[in-house]
């Protein structure tokens, strides 16, 4: 979905709109599934990247802008665990215990008619 909405800075807003956001690009180079006796699933994913283009606006009471953007981001790490259990009638469930995710680079490129 888009995203919109304003920020105070100084003397005044900026409002801006993150529009057409498309993940191009993603990579796995190291990722595992695991069995947790009596609790579930283990999956880590290390290393990953991914590719976000996307189109902007920003408006402020003194000028405006819009173009388009790439950001890329890499040495992403998620470790997540689900737990698997049962109910009376012997039917599985999932649902997401803990999850935790780092990323190491974050570069953005910005184009646009200023």
């Amino acid at each position: 979905p888009d995203l919109s909405g304003y920020e105070k800075y100084g003397l005044g807003n900026v409002k801006y709109n993150i529009s057409r956001i498309h993940v191009t690009a993603v990579e796995f180079p190291s990722a595992s599934i695991s069995l947790i006796p009596g609790t579930g699933i283990k999956l880590v994913i290390g290393n990953a990247s991914l590719i976000i283009d996307m189109n902007w606006n920003i408006r402020t009471w003194m000028f405006k802008d819009t173009g388009s953007s790439t950001v890329y981001i890499s040495k992403v790490s998620v470790t997540a665990i689900f737990s698997t259990p049962q109910d009376n009638a012997g039917h599985t469930s999932i649902s997401l215990s803990s999850c935790r995710a780092t990323s190491g680079d974050i570069d953005i490129k910005l184009n646009g008619k200023s």
